[in-house]
């Protein structure tokens, strides 16, 4: 029998009480497409649980990938209640935008850098439906990735003034550093994560299009978000260019003229 749409919403809605969801039938492919039909967009691809700190952090041997949907970008500046989220998790990481198609399988790292137009800032709040993130590679994978929230910045920058290979990330709460890693987590390199990515997809004649949206995996261990206060979280590249990607706290916005180096940002609060 086929779902009804707003079982659908309210599978990816979390609800206050915490309440579980009955399991899904074993064979639903309608369930993408009903979000498709509600007038939801597919914008991109993830990568997740690249990083080995993060599979040592959710218990897991496997990346897990899923779809970027519209719904789920929000704007810089943008306010998001606590209540939007069930146990939500924040990522630093960069981001690629497409310039040229490309599929898999034997791609490349070389055809991966023919094939980007631009990196760009990102953050992801991640959050799973799944009860105290009691996840294995199949939750998050039918939890598409376990993905919440999308963040670009608006400032991109061609690969060849990045040194991605080697990009120290960090994550700072209340002005105290919680958190800290580097972009040779993600598969030694972005990119290498990309090609990885694009390789496993093969398997569903899945296709990359140009302007779409790539999240290659964070570079640290993803921080959760409990306390009220004032996290910012920065990549600083081994070559010359030094980027400070984000910056948010939970009430207050303090937003900033764009440059590079850049901030993003967004309102959190309960």
């Amino acid at each position: 029998m086929r779902l009804q749409s707003s079982r659908i919403f309210d599978i990816y809605t979390p609800n206050p009480l915490r309440h579980q969801l009955n399991p899904l039938p074993k064979h639903s492919p309608h369930l993408t497409p009903s979000g498709f039909e509600n007038g939801d967009r597919l914008v991109g691809y993830k990568l997740g649980n690249i990083a080995k700190v993060m599979q040592d952090a959710f218990g897991l041997d496997h990346p897990d990938y899923g779809f970027l949907l519209a719904s789920t970008f929000v704007y810089e500046g943008t306010t998001l209640n606590l209540k939007q989220y069930i146990k939500p998790f924040v990522e630093l990481e960069p981001a690629f935008i497409l310039r040229e198609p490309l599929r898999g399988p034997n791609c490349t790292v070389a055809d991966v850098i023919n094939a980007v137009d631009y990196a760009i800032p990102a953050i992801e709040i991640i959050d799973s439906r799944v009860k105290n993130w009691a996840i294995d590679r199949l939750d998050t994978l039918a939890d598409n990735g376990s993905t919440g929230s999308v963040i670009l910045g608006g400032t991109p920058r061609r690969l060849t003034d990045l040194t991605l290979r080697d990009t120290r990330g960090t994550l700072r709460f209340n002005d105290r550093e919680v958190m800290s890693g580097n972009t040779a987590n993600i598969l030694g390199n972005p990119l290498s994560a990309t090609a990885w990515l694009f390789n496993r997809l093969a398997a569903y004649d899945i296709e990359f299009k140009p302007g779409q949206v790539i999240f290659p995996g964070s570079c640290l261990q993803a921080v959760q978000m409990e306390e009220a206060g004032h996290w910012t979280s920065r990549l600083r590249a081994g070559g010359p260019s030094n980027l400070t990607w984000y910056n948010f706290h939970k009430y207050l916005f303090f937003n900033k003229k764009w440059s590079w180096p850049a901030r993003l940002g967004f309102r959190y609060i309960q």
